[in-house]
């Protein structure tokens, strides 16, 4: 029995040692912003549009 896999990585940016991926959540559409910096630690936000509502992936 295969589970789909239900987020995918959009894109993925480094600059320097600081990377980024923003990650979409295939069921709902709702995209997260992670940004990963080696030696610190990491951090997952939900990205909002300027009403503050989570941003979809169109598509």
């Amino acid at each position: 029995m295969s589970k789909e896999i239900r987020f995918e990585v959009d894109s993925m940016t480094a600059k320097g040692a600081t990377m980024a991926n923003v990650i979409t959540d295939k069921e709902t559409g709702v995209q997260y912003l992670l940004a990963i910096y080696p030696n610190m630690g990491s951090g997952l936000t939900v990205l909002v549009d300027a009403d503050g509502k989570p941003l979809l992936k169109k598509g």
